[in-house]
C-alpha cells in the first residue's frame, strides 16, 4: 500500500460554502482542504493534494503523521 492511501479521506456537501468540500483529517486537522463543484472533483482535488503533502513531508526528512482516523466500521472490529 502506497502511504498516501493510508489516510481516510472524505467529501461532504457544505451549505455554507454550496459546493462539496474535501477532508483528510490525519494530515489537515484544521478542516476542509479543497472544494469541488461535484463529489469527484473535491475528491480528485484531495487526492492530489494528500499525494502532494506524504511527498513534501518526505522530501523535507520530516516525520509523517500517524494514519489514526479510520472508518466506524474498522474503528469497531479493531
Amino acid at each position: 500500500m502506497k502511504t498516501a492511501d493510508q489516510y481516510l479521506r472524505f467529501v461532504r456537501w457544505s451549505e455554507e460554502d454550496q459546493l462539496y468540500v474535501g477532508y483528510c483529517p490525519d494530515l489537515f486537522p484544521w478542516g476542509g482542504v479543497c472544494h469541488g463543484a461535484t463529489e469527484e472533483e473535491a475528491y480528485g482535488q484531495l487526492c492530489a493534494l494528500v499525494r502532494e503533502e506524504v511527498e513534501q513531508v518526505l522530501r523535507d526528512g520530516r516525520e509523517i503523521p500517524p494514519p489514526l482516523t479510520r472508518p466506524m466500521r474498522e474503528a469497531l472490529s479493531a
